[in-house]
């Protein structure tokens, strides 16, 4: 880690740092890999990113290295399980959100819609820059995204989880104007 600015809410702990360094921003085009970032930021809602973060790697063993055709097939046996692990949050809504969202990704490959290009074509495939010096909670675009999100039976998908993972994708590039990775990202 560089004493180089970085955006205030990377903080001082050394997770938060890396994944603002390394992967937060920063534009990703594997279906896969979007679609666990969003599911993630689901089970994010109501607690801080630090939370989701220290338990990541517990979440990719409990959820099949969130590989969706894996994670459609879960039952009540699975869910009980997944209650009962304490490396992840235990949220039984919140597990069958992530359930259904793999039923709903594998629905979509089924059909030939990829996810990552479905996530992408809302910004015709190329990221937003945001201003460097507000960052909103939500938008008119993360409003647009959640609403068809949840008409295909998404959940926790509201505007502001949205958002969070627009930036945590690099859908928008939220680092700030004095940020490091900010030109880096862009570039990416």
């Amino acid at each position: 880690m560089t004493n180089q600015q970085r955006c205030a809410w990377a903080g001082l702990d050394p997770l938060m740092l890396a994944y603002h360094d390394d992967e937060w921003g920063v534009p990703q085009h594997d279906a896969q890999k979007l679609w666990e970032m969003l599911m993630l930021e689901g089970f994010q809602a109501g607690l801080a990113w630090i939370t989701v973060l220290k338990k990541r790697e517990a979440f990719r063993r409990a959820f099949a290295e969130f590989d969706p055709r894996k994670v459609a097939r879960f039952g009540k046996r699975d869910v009980k399980r997944l209650m009962a692990d304490s490396g992840i949050i235990r949220s039984s809504a919140k597990i069958d959100a992530t359930i259904r969202g793999a039923q709903i990704f594998c629905e979509m490959e089924d059909a030939g819609e990829s996810f990552s290009e479905f996530s992408w074509s809302f910004t015709n495939g190329k990221a937003i820059k945001g201003n460097g010096r507000i960052v909103p909670a939500s938008t008119p675009l993360s409003h647009q995204i959640s609403t068809e999100l949840k008409r295909r039976g998404f959940k926790f998908v509201g505007p502001t989880i949205v958002y969070a993972w627009m930036q945590a994708v690099g859908i928008v590039n939220d680092h700030s104007l004095r940020c490091f990775r900010r030109a880096q990202v862009s570039r990416a």
